[in-house]
């Protein structure tokens, strides 16, 4: 049996944490697009030029600011070198699209990886919110909270699945500025619908009387 709760029930959203990693995957981008607009005057290349200097100068201030917020550390440094990689592309090839290419790669990489874990009975979201729960992977012996994880975890591709829909042909289309702008739009609300769809699903697959995600069953 579960043993009883010694508080109340945390929903996804409280697991998995407030909006700070939407800050450090917006801001930098909308740097970029402003700066790059700002700049157009000078050329393309000067153009792109500014607006890589000015996203990972805003990334690095942003990665400052997590750190000392106590984000770990990790995370913050991979953000941070995910904005200069993207800088350094666009720097190397003089196209202010190619900015949004880390971006493009990473979701499709998302995807796959998300329903990799799916089908190998290793769902993503499970890993996610069992580490931070302190849990590491006592979740999978649960075998109905394993089922919960994995139905939700399909909402989860379904977002990366998303913003490739609508990356893909702004890409193509060298429409930077509507690239910022879905960039923008398509992280904290799309990240918060999939919260929000998420914890029914766990939730519904738990029978009666069971602990919940903070109390896996032996």
């Amino acid at each position: 049996m579960a043993p009883p709760a010694t508080g109340p029930e945390p929903s996804l959203a409280e697991v998995l944490g407030g909006r700070g990693g939407a800050v450090e995957a917006t801001v930098p981008v909308l740097a970029f697009v402003v700066v790059w607009l700002a700049a157009g005057a000078l050329g393309s290349a000067a153009a792109v030029a500014w607006g890589s200097g000015a996203a990972v100068l805003v990334a690095a201030v942003v990665a400052g600011l997590r750190l000392r917020s106590g984000r770990p550390p990790r995370a913050v440094v991979f953000g941070l070198l995910g904005v200069a990689l993207a800088a350094l592309i666009a720097l190397s090839t003089g196209r202010a699209a190619d900015f949004f290419l880390v971006r493009i790669v990473s979701n499709a990489a998302s995807a796959l990886a998300w329903a990799v874990s799916i089908v190998v009975r290793w769902p993503l979201l499970g890993l996610v919110v069992g580490t931070l729960l302190g849990q590491r992977t006592r979740w999978r012996r649960d075998r109905d909270l394993l089922r919960g994880y994995g139905r939700a975890s399909w909402v989860w591709v379904g977002q990366y699945v998303v913003r490739l829909a609508v990356f893909l042909p702004l890409y193509a289309a060298d429409a930077v500025v509507a690239l910022g702008i879905a960039q923008f739009a398509l992280t904290w609300p799309l990240v918060a619908l999939c919260v929000a769809l998420s914890w029914p699903l766990v939730r519904s697959a738990l029978p009666p009387g069971h602990g919940g995600i903070r109390h896996p069953a032996a």
